[in-house]
């Protein structure tokens, strides 16, 4: 089957427009394991590269050159042996020279592999740029890496001859449900809404995992193919996903698994109570790199004066392997299938759904028709000391004095309020109201997969969003992802 370039809209104009600036471009681009970046660039550049190479993983300096110098010769037909990195890149600079064409893209891919110990990479990359490359005008280097500790510390926040030379980074991020949609279409899946938004709670729009998927199986059976067999593909991929991002991954694994043992998230003081790691600026580094690669989120509690912020997993593909594979107590490989509409299934998509909501906030502004205005994203909880306490997950204040108290539900059909839940909403809604106060409006807004039914209890939603809504994606408002 040919792979197809799916979505990317925003990434592409991006490439093209750095391709034609009229300047030499220095174009970090990193993300998670397994979202697309090498294929997203070999789809862009194709035969537009002058040069291209990728790391080898866990070989030796030496071969490393030896891979470079192999791929240089492929594109110039006579560059000699490099006897070290500057040498390569001296090499790279001579060929360049003689091309004729008007831009020249050079593509290294997997960069953190080449930086081997005592290799002397680094400072060679950092030669080439700004000794010869930034001082041409059609030079366009990109940089890749799914490391993304190595990327952010060695490329982007460069303290060294790399600092600020980067002229342009992008981070790749998982695909949203409109892009799963187009995936499915594009290789024939016979999947309806529902199963897509499933597909999405699992494996959370990184397009590598949704490729394994076979289209002569229902979403559940891919999963338990893929995950539960004893052979799966993705059996193990937790166990590798934090160890290619980040080094001394074991660190991260720990705030991932802590944040990830309470629904509503963690604060930093609480995080450091349940790992024993350091209050100090390797967690805050821990915190803000899992927040690049959209493992978490932060956001504050509209009602704390502090806004003291709590971070909370936000990672479908992650939360499933918590929340389901680690505490799986038996070895059926269709495990997932017969859980399917089960307790423990709407346990699961219950938060699942929420985070599906929360990966998909400016759609969710965009159908409620306040793209526009300033708006921000808090969670919600009664003060201290009030009974019964109630917590919300996704509060919009708005700029227009109004805030839409957003309660996310998840099943099948339209949603059916009932008298106690109607109750439980009109607390919430009451008690929201005495804590904002009188300057603001209190909009009660449910968002669901195909709205609510209307009965003797639902005139209390002033709004509804529909998670199918999101399949259709951000008509001209990409700049809002």
């Amino acid at each position: 089957m040919k792979e197809q370039l799916i979505g990317r809209q925003e990434e592409i104009k991006r490439f093209e427009e750095y391709f034609s600036s009229g300047r030499s471009e220095f174009i970090a681009v990193y993300g998670r394991r397994r979202v697309g970046k090498t294929f997203l660039i070999r789809q862009i550049i194709k035969d537009r590269a002058a040069f291209v190479v990728s790391g080898m993983d866990n070989v030796s300096n030496e071969k490393q050159l030896v891979n470079f110098d192999s791929a240089l010769r492929h594109y110039s037909h006579d560059s000699p042996d490099s006897d070290d990195w500057l040498s390569a890149f001296a090499h790279l600079e001579n060929y360049l020279s003689r091309l004729k064409t008007k831009v020249k893209i050079v593509f290294i891919d997997e960069l953190p592999w080449m930086d081997g110990s005592n290799s002397g990479f680094i400072s060679a990359l950092e030669h080439f740029w700004n000794s010869w490359a930034s001082w041409r005008d059609d030079i366009k280097l990109i940089v890749c890496g799914s490391a993304t500790s190595w990327m952010l510390d060695n490329v982007i926040n460069n303290h060294g001859g790399l600092h600020n030379r980067v002229t342009h980074h992008i981070v790749m991020q998982p695909f949203k449900l409109s892009e799963c949609q187009e995936f499915f279409r594009a290789y024939g899946f016979p999947y309806g809404y529902r199963e897509i938004m499933e597909s999405y709670m699992v494996f959370g729009g990184i397009p590598y995992y949704m490729s394994l998927m076979d289209k002569q199986l229902s979403v559940a059976q891919n999963i338990d193919r893929l995950i539960f067999s004893p052979s799966g593909e993705l059996r193990n991929e937790m166990f590798n996903l934090f160890r290619s991002l980040f080094l001394h991954s074991e660190d991260y694994e720990s705030v991932i698994a802590a944040i990830s043992s309470k629904r509503r998230g963690l604060t930093r003081s609480e995080i450091v109570d349940i790992t024993k790691l350091n209050n100090n600026s390797r967690l805050t580094k821990i915190l803000r790199e899992l927040e690049e690669c959209c493992f978490i989120r932060s956001y504050a509690n509209l009602n704390r004066k502090s806004r003291l912020e709590t971070y909370q997993l936000v990672d479908p593909f992650v939360y499933f392997n918590f929340s389901i594979v680690e505490k799986k107590k038996n070895n059926d490989p269709s495990f997932w299938t017969h859980t399917t509409m089960t307790p423990l299934y709407y346990n699961w998509s219950g938060l699942a759904f929420e985070i599906l909501c929360v990966n998909h906030l400016p759609e969710i502004l965009y159908a409620l028709g306040i793209s526009g205005l300033s708006c921000g994203a808090f969670t919600w909880r009664t003060p201290p000391g009030e009974e019964p306490g109630a917590q919300v997950d996704l509060v919009i204040e708005r700029g227009d004095n109004t805030i839409n108290l957003c309660e996310m539900k998840f099943g099948l059909g339209p949603y059916v309020i009932t008298a106690d839940y109607e109750q439980e909403l009109m607390r919430k809604v009451q008690s929201m109201m005495s804590t904002v106060g009188k300057r603001k409006t209190v909009r009660l807004t449910m968002i669901t997969c195909e709205g609510v039914k209307p009965n003797a209890h639902s005139f209390s939603v002033q709004n509804e969003v529909r998670a199918l809504s999101f399949l259709q994606g951000i008509p001209n408002l990409q700049h809002l992802r």
